[in-house]
């Protein structure tokens, strides 16, 4: 199949997504909402704060696109799709802590409002409720699968925090964070659509790594509308990650191609964990093409995306694996 097939699917839009998919997101939410509950009230209210709190929920999406793009027909997919949206959520709850976040998806953060602590021990909550409900299963496969990508997200965590505040931070160092925070989540619920389908060992490899590159396109368009989109759109402060002091790939390019200038006007910033000088930066980024740079690689990490998954039987879900690979791209928030 030509690039050009690949990467066109005009056809499909956003409300074809939703129609297709509306009824089973209704059994993946009934599912979120049943295993929220507990006896603690601080459990069900700060975990339902973020839970509930209007997430574009890509990730159990994505879980229920790909088990039905290869005709799996039980439910098993809307547990799994559950599971995999408490695993994100424990992330979001621990990371908000650790970047000392008072905005998440438009709202204050959970931290915010009950504290450090409680975030953190109801994330380990999450976390702990995920593990209970993929055991229900009963797949010892997708166990072993959501142990690793589990663990590969804590190391994540760690790069992470590693590279704050160091100017140094180069764009290898970038990718292995991105791997293992984002896109290896993305990679999991790939595969999950794929063993429930029962697929060849070939097609699930196909599923998982077309989940990898959309999980690295995701997160390079994260990274960059923290420098290109308005607060409102993006349910989080502009300019957050130059003030953790996170060195994301707009201000890799940025000093590696700016002037000597630019280069100090960023390091400095990125040291300091300051946003002071965010206009400033924001012009350096532009005057580097440091964006346009990670648009392009977030474009090509779509493409491979696609060339994994155009061997998959034609149907609606296979369109929707491919409109979610140019979304990841083309989203504003």
């Amino acid at each position: 199949m030509s690039e050009a097939a690949i990467t066109s699917n005009q056809s499909f839009v956003l409300e074809d997504l939703k129609n297709l998919t509306d009824s089973d997101m209704l059994r993946v939410n009934q599912v979120i909402t049943d295993n929220l509950a507990s006896d603690v009230v601080l459990i069900n209210q700060l975990s339902q704060h973020i839970i509930l709190s209007g997430g574009k929920r890509l990730r159990p999406m994505l879980v229920i696109l790909a088990a039905k793009a290869c005709r799996y027909q039980g439910e098993q997919d809307a547990l799994l799709a559950a599971v995999i949206e408490f695993i994100h959520t424990a992330t979001l709850l621990h990371d908000d802590v650790v970047d000392d976040s008072d905005m998440r998806r438009g709202k204050e953060a959970a931290s915010a409002i009950w504290g450090n602590e409680a975030a953190v021990l109801v994330g380990d909550y999450l976390y702990s409720r995920a593990f209970q409900m993929m055991v229900r299963a009963q797949s010892m496969t997708i166990m072993d699968l959501l142990a690793n990508t589990t663990n590969t997200i804590a190391q994540g965590e760690v790069l992470q925090l590693l590279n704050i505040r160091d100017p140094d931070t180069d764009e290898t160092r970038y990718d292995d964070v991105i791997y293992a925070k984002t896109a290896c989540l993305f990679e999991a619920a790939a595969r999950i659509g794929a063993i429930l389908g029962e697929m060849s060992a070939q097609q699930e490899l196909a599923l998982q790594t077309y989940g990898r590159h959309l999980g690295v396109a995701f997160q390079l368009i994260d990274d960059a509308l923290d420098y290109s989109a308005q607060s409102d759109e993006l349910g989080k402060n502009v300019g957050d990650d130059l003030a953790e002091g996170k060195p994301t790939l707009p201000l890799i390019r940025a000093m590696e191609v700016g002037s000597s200038n630019q280069k100090k006007l960023i390091r400095d910033s990125i040291e300091n964990g300051k946003a002071e000088r965010f206009e400033d930066i924001l012009q350096a980024i532009r005057d580097t093409g440091a964006l346009e740079y990670t648009i392009d690689r977030a474009q090509s990490e779509v493409i491979r995306a696609k060339q994994q998954i155009a061997g998959l039987e034609q149907s609606p879900y296979k369109q929707a694996l491919m409109f979610l690979a140019d979304y990841a791209v083309e989203r504003r928030y």
